[in-house]
């Protein structure tokens, strides 16, 4: 057997010998900051235990579909064995980036990084059609480059909604007559707000009583924009637990649907100017209630690590960074007084267990609310399906996974469905109204809040 030396992206000193079967043929690729990890990849020690959890290889159950077939499609291609096509970028694609596997590999081979890793090589040395490019262009580094660009691209849909325009085409059955991606993208879309929250929302919002932290909001597009009500409930859940929240007007995208899609540099640029903003202020920790966001911000550590300028600041910031549930789980938490008479069940977020590790954090804030009865389902921890765009890109798979998911929603019997992440709210919201369920779709701090809302009526009304 041929022996190499691997090619190392992050260890110091000489690299140790390791079999690797046929080895490179010719130059070795990928060896810029963005390369997959070729020692992680070497780990993969082809157990088996990532196709018990990966939704796309239970869905279609190919090899080549299941996390460890990736990771030998990267090798492949890594050591010269296969070439940069348009197939192996379609393998890269069909991933869901869950990164389930990431949780179950006894190796700690972190197969979703190394996807996001290969999307990344081939945005910059693979087949990329003309049209394709221009969507990136448009979607990527101009619209969710700016705040004010994603709020005035909602406005047509706000007017589409507030003319009565939706409910005369879905009515009509009108949908039916649109291409697929299309009906779907509109089935997903909820009533939107009157406005979205960043322009209502005060850059400084004082604590309830007494200040004991300060805290940094970081205000997802989507929640913006959509979700405005969650993120306002968010907001008077921290004051309500002593918390004066800074909302920065200036903030940008996270990044997480540019590093989802191979653009790097963009995720960077947006990195950096979040970091420095944040920084401007004394915080003591930087929230967010969007699971995608809290994820990736968590990552600029390592996204702004081999950057001299930002390496140590990046460092700083994520390590103040955490999402809503787990801070509330993190502080001493008021108990609501009221009650919320509710049978509750729980659909964790990708980007939450996986990407973050954060489990029971949500479910002890569920537990502190009087009066809700948590009932575990089925697979709470696998995908939904929609996976950022990838319910619009690959909506056979996304639906089977999906019906898959409210199967186990429905078996618990449960009068409400919550999770963290503004994707599996309208995933799921979609799906519920699709197969007719009865249940309603809420954020995990929507139900903490309703129970603090109650508590001052309550109060209120007290002789």
């Amino acid at each position: 057997m041929a022996t190499n030396e691997p090619l190392s992206n992050a260890a110091a000193g000489a690299p140790t010998l390791i079999p690797l079967g046929e080895g490179f043929v010719g130059t070795p690729r990928f060896v810029d900051e963005d390369a997959p990890e070729y020692d992680n990849l070497l780990a993969c020690i082809r157990c088996g235990l990532c196709l018990s959890v990966c939704p796309t290889y239970a869905t279609d159950g190919l090899e080549v579909q299941s996390p460890r077939g990736r990771v030998g499609l990267i090798r492949g291609v890594m050591e010269g064995r296969l070439e940069l096509t348009e197939s192996f970028k379609e393998h890269m694609y069909h991933c869901l980036d869950c990164r389930a596997c990431q949780t179950v590999c006894p190796s700690g081979v972190k197969i979703g990084e190394q996807v996001l890793k290969a999307r990344a090589e081939i945005a910059k040395h693979g087949p990329e059609p003309f049209v394709e490019r221009a969507i990136k262009a448009v979607v990527l580094r101009w619209l969710l480059a700016r705040p004010e660009r994603v709020e005035l691209a909602a406005v047509p849909l706000r007017l589409y909604q507030r003319l009565g325009i939706q409910r005369l085409v879905r009515s009509l059955g009108l949908l039916r007559l649109l291409p697929q991606r299309l009906r779907l993208m509109e089935e997903l879309l909820r009533p939107l707000p009157a406005q979205p929250l960043r322009q209502v929302l005060a850059e400084v919002t004082p604590a309830k009583g007494e200040r004991r932290y300060r805290v940094g909001f970081f205000l997802g597009c989507v929640m913006n924009v959509v979700f405005a009500d969650t993120s306002s409930a968010t907001v008077r859940v921290l004051t309500e637990n002593g918390c004066e929240v800074v909302t920065p007007k200036a903030q940008r995208c996270c990044g997480a649907p540019h590093a989802g899609e191979g653009d790097t540099d963009t995720l960077r640029d947006l990195a950096r100017h979040n970091v420095d903003l944040f920084l401007q202020w004394d915080l003591d920790y930087i929230v967010a209630d969007c699971a995608a966001c809290s994820a990736q911000t968590k990552e600029y550590a390592h996204v702004l690590a081999h950057d001299p300028a930002y390496a140590e600041k990046a460092r700083q910031f994520s390590a103040k960074v955490r999402d809503i549930t787990e801070l509330l789980a993190e502080i001493p938490l008021k108990q609501p007084l009221a009650e919320v008479r509710s049978t509750v069940t729980y659909h964790e977020a990708c980007h939450l267990c996986h990407a973050q590790g954060v489990r029971k954090e949500p479910r002890q804030v569920l537990q502190r609310v009087p009066g809700v009865r948590l009932v575990e389902m089925k697979e709470a921890d696998w995908c939904c399906g929609s996976a950022g765009p990838y319910n619009i890109t690959h909506p056979e798979r996304a639906e089977r996974i999906l019906q898959r998911k409210l199967e186990n929603i429905q078996a618990t019997g449960a009068e409400v469905v919550v999770t963290g992440n503004p994707g599996c709210l309208l995933q799921l919201e979609a799906g519920v109204r699709r197969y007719g369920l009865k249940a309603d779709v809420k954020h995990v701090v929507e139900v903490l809040d309703e129970a603090y809302r109650r508590g001052a009526g309550e109060r209120a009304d007290a002789p």
